[in-house]
């Protein structure tokens, strides 16, 4: 594997992980908003969390899915890399088991807020 290989790979893992501090964040501040009272707040208030929150999460597995494609593309590129084969093979769960996660945390909170 060339240096510039490496380099790329590093970089689209460097993407993949800062991608998700933001709706993570954003997460564990909801909820501990809640344990202060937010799901008494207006409505506006809420429907801007859970936009502010699902902006977020929409534009974080977005770039995941995108830098997991470009890490498959990385892959095909270079047969000759095992050890890229062998991280590869693991990208299904940034693509698919992460923003499911998400979802389903997303609406956990929603419940929480307007139920």
């Amino acid at each position: 594997m060339t240096s510039q290989t490496h380099a790329h790979w590093l970089e689209i893992r460097r993407t993949i992980v800062v991608s998700q501090m933001a709706p993570t964040a954003l997460l564990i501040t909801t909820v501990a908003l809640l344990q202060f009272g937010l799901a008494d707040t207006d409505l506006s208030v809420r429907i801007a969390t859970a936009g502010i929150v699902l902006a977020s999460g929409i534009l974080g597995a977005l770039v995941q899915f995108q830098s997991a494609s470009e890490a498959h593309a990385l892959v095909e590129r270079n047969p000759e890399a095992p050890e890229l084969a062998a991280s590869a093979r693991w990208l299904w769960v940034i693509q698919y088991v992460t923003p499911t996660i998400f979802v389903v945390i997303f609406a956990a909170l929603m419940a929480a807020l307007f139920l």
